[in-house]
């Protein structure tokens, strides 16, 4: 009998075919740097350190003319050596701003730079440690400075009305909006119920198998980032709709390989995150026009929401799956302020002050 490939091996394998592509582009002595952090990095990280490295390389060719003349593929290690902090510093300013491969102009923010610059240092500490390279100019720079954004979630009422809004939206729809939104009504309104009631990421929503879903307990077994599993636990209005939409999917005939996935697409496949993260933007554009709604706002409402609820950042860390409780206290601690606030009054030194003389 043939076994079942988990979503989660399906991606890794889709990865590993796309980073042998890309390493087909890059100079061959990279080849050696991937298999070295296979160990110790996702498949996804990897695909990622692999087109921020063709960035990089790309640029030496764009600035250097003698490197300009030789193929990508066939530069040798010893072109790491030749790159200063100073050449770093104005592949930052590049980055900012550059024609990408489509011919247009593709910009970086502070995100965006750190994590090109981060890998940038990985590679080069490789090389260095293995004393390919006499020279590591990352260490010689300093990393881009993340400024804290504002939590960005949905209120308590905004909440109610956008679950209002998905089970009631079909009213003002013409004919043919209406059948497409009676179709995927059940899915939708699982998929968002369970983001908000659970605080999983959109990621680990994709990857569930019907086999996942435990109603006696209800919780929900997901994948964590790094590949730890971990049982999620949820409430009554998750467990209700999930089942609404269980009793649909049961009325499915799947593609073939799809045959375990918990949430189907219109195609009868296992649903993609661009398609999550289209339905929550369809859904959240109708309740609040200022806020740019994700999947990862909804975990960020969970997220606040149970941490005003409990005031346990440990809890919330190991709910919402965070490796250090640092990453959970920069976004949800700022919360504390309101707290602070209170202490102002809370404690009297005098019962009453004293009248001032004249």
């Amino acid at each position: 009998m043939k076994s079942k490939i988990t979503y989660h091996e399906q991606t890794d394998m889709e990865n590993t075919l796309k980073l042998r592509e890309v390493l087909n582009t890059l100079p061959s002595f990279t080849s050696e740097f991937f298999r070295g952090i296979s160990t110790t990095t996702s498949t996804s990280t990897r695909i990622k350190y692999a087109y921020d490295l063709r960035i990089f390389f790309q640029y030496l060719q764009k600035e250097n003319p003698e490197l300009a003349k030789i193929p990508m593929d066939q530069m040798s290690v010893d072109v790491l050596d030749q790159v200063t902090a100073l050449d770093l510093e104005e592949y930052t300013e590049y980055l900012k701003a550059y024609i990408g491969s489509q011919e247009s102009y593709t910009t970086n923010g502070e995100k965006g730079l750190k994590r090109k610059l981060s890998a940038l240092r990985t590679f080069y500490s490789y090389y260095f440690k293995k004393e390919l390279i006499e020279t590591n100019p990352t260490l010689l720079i300093d990393m881009p400075k993340l400024h804290e954004k504002e939590i960005i979630r949905l209120e308590p009422n905004e909440v109610a009305e956008l679950l209002d809004f998905i089970e009631s939206c079909g009213d003002g729809l013409s004919a043919h909006q209406r059948a497409y939104y009676e179709k995927t009504k059940e899915r939708d309104f699982a998929i968002i119920t369970l983001l908000l009631g659970t605080g999983i990421r959109v990621s680990e929503c994709v990857g569930l198998d019907i086999e996942d879903v435990d109603f006696k307990n209800n919780g929900i077994k997901v994948l964590r980032k790094g590949g730890n599993e971990m049982f999620v636990y949820f409430g009554d209005e998750v467990a209700e709709a999930l089942k609404k939409y269980i009793e649909v999917r049961a009325g499915i005939t799947p593609v073939a390989g799809h045959e375990h996935a918990l949430f189907y697409s219109a195609q009868r496949k296992r649903i993609n995150v661009k398609t999550v993260e289209n339905l929550v933007k369809k859904y959240a554009s109708q309740v609040t026009t200022t806020k740019k709604i994700t999947p990862h706002k909804l975990r960020s409402t969970y997220g606040t929401t149970l941490y005003q609820e409990t005031g346990d950042i440990y809890l919330v860390a190991d709910v919402l799956g965070h490796k250090d409780v640092n990453t959970t206290k920069k976004h949800y601690a700022a919360m504390d302020d309101a707290r602070r606030r209170q202490a102002a009054t809370a404690v009297r030194l005098r019962e009453s002050m004293p009248d001032h003389e004249e």
